[in-house]
């Protein structure tokens, strides 16, 4: 069976967003339970020299969406300036993000299979086919900043496990 550039992404990035999704849910809930602020932990980080969370939930967008776009153009940079997101600014883009890739069909990202992409930042420039970028630098730093979103909460006493994170198993159906 051959894998579509859409199979690669799509599916993949709803499935993980979903899991994000319920994680900032549970967070919020935790949160308000315990009396805490959930902006409290947007400038929290796992070690002095990461990025915040709320960079982390913006990253997973920015690795999900953008890159779609960015197979459009053929040019994949920095994420943009996420301007002052509370937490429920961060769940919002979470949702808006899913609503945005649940649109996508699979006719429209697969005419970008083999396509190049150029990552840059400033002068420094990764070229790519698009299905490599896709595998080896998309998708790991997806994963890595939804990752480290659920290690932040859990960090923070949010009652999480492997399963949240997951999201929605894509299961054999009949």
């Amino acid at each position: 069976m051959a894998i579509s550039l859409y199979d690669l992404t799509v599916p993949t990035y709803l499935q993980t967003l979903a899991g994000v999704a319920g994680v900032l849910d549970r967070g919020l809930s935790h949160f308000q339970d315990n009396n805490v602020d959930p902006n409290g932990i947007l400038e929290e980080r796992l070690f002095a020299d990461m990025l915040p969370f709320k960079f982390q939930v913006w990253a997973v967008a920015h690795h999900s969406i953008d890159v779609i776009e960015g197979l459009k153009t053929g040019h994949f940079g920095v994420p943009a300036a996420m301007g002052d997101l509370d937490y429920a600014g961060l769940q919002k883009v979470v949702a808006d993000t899913r609503d945005a890739l649940g649109k996508l069909t699979p006719d429209e990202v697969n005419r970008f299979e083999g396509a190049d992409i150029v990552f840059e930042i400033g002068t420094f420039k990764l070229p790519f086919v698009a299905e490599q970028f896709v595998l080896s630098f998309s998708l790991p730093n997806f994963h890595f900043h939804a990752t480290t979103t659920y290690d932040l909460l859990r960090m923070k006493g949010v009652p999480l496990g492997k399963r949240d994170y997951m999201g929605p198993l894509r299961l054999k159906t009949a």
